[in-house]
């Protein structure tokens, strides 16, 4: 491509707008994410024997084990909807500002 399509591109509002919304929903998910998992840092430093407490008589699985295994499960939640949304949505709105500049 060369130079013009690019400033094309870069000019055209729906572009400006998928790096908004792109860029807006990107820190959404890192910001959970990062929430999420702080937290269980601190509930490591804070609270080890409340993630220690098994949970219940007869077995050795503590708190701290499904609280882990669903901090990854949600990473991987988030993964599937930011994929869903940029399948979706993010390429609509780039395949529309290709097809702008492209005429």
């Amino acid at each position: 491509m060369s130079d013009g399509i690019y400033q094309e591109i870069e000019n055209n509002p729906r572009f400006k707008e998928l790096v908004k919304k792109r860029g807006r929903f990107a820190w959404l998910l890192s910001i959970i994410m990062l929430v999420l998992y702080v937290g269980f840092i601190f509930l490591i430093a804070f609270a080890p024997e409340w993630l220690g407490t098994p949970l219940h008589e007869n077995t050795s699985m503590t708190r701290g084990i499904p609280v882990g295994v669903g901090i990854i499960f949600i990473s991987f939640i988030l993964t599937g909807i930011y994929v869903i949304r940029a399948n979706g949505e993010f390429d609509r709105l780039t395949s529309t500002i290709l097809n702008e500049v492209r005429k």
